[in-house]
């Protein structure tokens, strides 16, 4: 078995990694990238997508999906095998990223700058989505020469990790392992020992402060900014993050720790994600199926409001009082949430709760970093408002829980990681006797 590592090599976007066997091309997710790589996406991929024989999917976030029609568009003809909750949330989720490459490129067009089309479309979304296989968790699928088992990756609904054998060696793909600390999903399982694991290391610096301190300053920050009239501005991704977001703000509720005020959610994509919820009850922790079973919606506050269209939207900037608004993109790459921070940034009553990984390079990060002038929309924007950034809401494993988790393994390649990251992992791994490398774009490891 050969492994060749073709994405993710020093950044936490763009994972994408092959596999061979006696022949059989398999890859591993072939997500888009983000942030200031992101005109990597129209590049040529490293391999001939028409001599691939199978794609894994571990979950639904662009980072993993994101390229997958493009694979279609330059010749594969294969299937894409991953959960069946996977399979449900990858459809809108490439839908909106589709929609979002055409309103970019007709805004460069009008002015007058150079913009290609879209390099994959609606026809590379239906082969996808007619190509797709669901694969149980736990259940041990042949595919070509390799058996490959999903497990519960703990990261999003359907989220998994994979282990995969073939000619009596096995290597597991972490996927992006979830935080064990969250309450709306089911923990992580734990892998086989394998020859190779192939491992995440988002995280691997650092690990999350501890999640009821988390919770305490959400429900505190929250309170205090509703009480004197002010808006909370919450970029979220629409799979996981803004659900869990809603998911809190209606305990909070529930136990009189926060006002009841409106909380709109500007984001057509998280609509059609949270529609979709209800119909995968199966991959939510025992609580939240509890909830779903005595009619209560575990992602509903009191007065919650999905937006429908843009004119709705932009009223939400004319809103007088208390409200909270959740809105797109988490990485403050596009969307909605540009909107509501040009317009709200500026006003001192009002406060921006980050909840989310913000990428380097990107706007979110420079507001982290205290900069107190940012350009969005062609606009310098004074940052007045509170700023937060509540870290424990991440959905990957800590540095604490990644070591646990690869507390058994002898043999670790580490990728999804900024470099910083990816040493600090290593080093805690080779001090516990583990073989460590530390990816390179291109990078070839036998199995």
């Amino acid at each position: 078995m050969k492994l060749r590592t073709v994405g993710a090599c020093g950044t936490v976007t763009g994972s994408c990694h092959l596999l061979e066997q006696d022949g059989f091309r398999m890859l591993l997710d072939c997500g888009a990238y983000q942030g200031e790589m992101e005109e990597e996406n129209s590049a040529a991929f490293p391999f001939d997508a028409a001599q691939l024989d199978a794609v894994l999917l571990s979950h639904a976030h662009l980072d993993h999906c994101g390229r997958i029609p493009l694979l279609y568009a330059r010749g594969y003809e294969g299937r894409v095998y991953s959960t069946a909750a996977t399979l449900k949330l990858v459809k809108p989720i490439l839908e909106d990223a589709l929609k979002l490459m055409k309103e970019e490129a007709k805004r460069a067009r009008r002015k007058g700058l150079p913009a290609e089309p879209p390099q994959w479309g609606e026809e590379e979304l239906r082969r996808l989505t007619e190509r797709g296989k669901p694969i149980p968790y736990y259940a041990p699928r042949k595919i070509g020469p390799f058996r490959v088992t999903f497990k519960n990756a703990g990261h999003l609904p359907g989220s998994a990790f994979i282990e995969v054998q073939a000619a009596g060696k096995s290597l597991v793909f972490s996927g992006d392992l979830g935080n064990r600390r969250k309450e709306t999903l089911p923990d992580p399982d734990y892998p086989r020992v394998a020859d190779l694991v192939l491992s995440e290391s988002t995280y691997g610096d650092r690990p999350h402060r501890p999640f009821q301190e988390t919770l305490v300053e959400f429900a505190e920050v929250l309170a205090e900014t509703l009480d004197r009239g002010g808006k909370v501005i919450i970029p979220s991704f629409a799979l996981e993050r803004a659900q869990e977001i809603l998911f809190y703000i209606r305990r909070f509720e529930a136990e009189g720790r926060i006002p009841v005020a409106p909380v709109f959610v500007d984001s057509p994509l998280t609509t059609r994600v949270s529609e979709i919820y209800s119909q995968i009850q199966d991959f939510f922790s025992n609580e939240v199926r509890s909830l779903y079973r005595r009619g209560i919606d575990p992602f509903a506050p009191q007065k919650l409001r999905y937006t429908r269209s843009v004119d709705e939207s932009k009223r939400l900037n004319e809103l007088s009082g208390a409200a909270i608004i959740i809105a797109g993109s988490g990485m403050l790459s596009g969307g909605r949430i540009l909107h509501h921070l040009r317009h709200h940034l500026p006003q001192k009553r009002n406060a921006l709760i980050f909840v989310g990984y913000q990428p380097r390079g990107g706007l979110g990060r420079r507001i982290i970093s205290g900069e107190r002038e940012v350009r969005i929309m062609g606009h310098q924007v004074a940052v007045r408002a509170s700023v937060y950034t509540l870290g424990g809401f991440s959905g990957h494993a800590g540095r604490d829980e990644l070591l646990d988790w690869l507390s058994a393994e002898g043999r670790v390649v580490l990728v999804h990681g900024e470099d910083e990251a990816r040493d600090s992992l290593a080093r805690n791994l080779r001090a516990r006797g583990a073989r460590v490398s530390i990816a390179r774009l291109g990078q070839v490891f036998a199995v």
